[in-house]
């Protein structure tokens, strides 16, 4: 009869005890957070790819650290706004799918996504907005960056023509021209000028 009560006595005190607590990612996470602060003080774009790449890895080995995960999305919604800034439109759709396959109603990302598919795609409106005489940057953030491919460049005579294409809205192909870099004609499709 006492090997009963000796057994629940031995297994009492273990059955109680805290379970073994999780693993601590703390260490990891100061390590995250320090390449944040090397990032910030020095703002040079490698230190901010390495914070980057450490966020990325570390939400990847531990993706149910929710302050990583956050704080990941922050900082792909502020990469994806710097490519729409560029006019890289194609690279920033990537980055706000992202964060909506893990945050369907993030707003920013909603609207960035939104946005970004709009300007794929340009309007006869976008069209003609644009001036004779405007620069590549100016052309950009009207238009966007035409996607990697789409360009074509030629030196003829001491002069450097370039061509952008977009693809429009009405399901046709645009054209905007440079001469030494400003715009010197665009269309919308090849018998329609814009009257630039």
């Amino acid at each position: 009869m006492r090997r009963p009560i000796l057994v629940l006595a031995i297994l009492f005190p273990l059955a109680c005890a805290p379970e073994t607590p999780g693993p601590d990612h703390q260490t990891e996470w100061r390590k995250v957070l320090e390449q944040k602060k090397a990032a910030f003080s020095d703002t040079t774009p490698q230190s901010k790819q390495a914070y980057a790449d450490s966020l990325a890895a570390f939400v990847r080995k531990h993706p149910n650290h929710s302050r990583a995960r956050e704080v990941y999305h922050r900082v792909q919604l502020e990469f994806a706004d710097e490519l729409m800034a560029l006019g890289r439109h194609q690279d920033a759709i990537r980055f706000y799918r992202s964060v909506l396959t893990h945050d369907a109603t993030n707003p920013v990302a909603q609207r960035g996504l939104t946005e970004a598919a709009e300007r794929l795609a340009i309007s006869q409106e976008k069209l003609e907005q644009l001036e004779k005489g405007m620069s590549h940057r100016q052309v950009a953030g009207i238009l966007g960056k035409p996607i990697p491919g789409w360009t074509v460049k030629k030196r003829h005579r001491g002069l450097t023509v370039e061509a952008w294409y977009y693809r429009t809205t009405a399901g046709g192909i645009a054209g905007v021209y440079f001469r030494d870099g400003q715009v010197f004609a665009a269309e919308s499709n090849s018998d329609a000028p814009l009257g630039l």
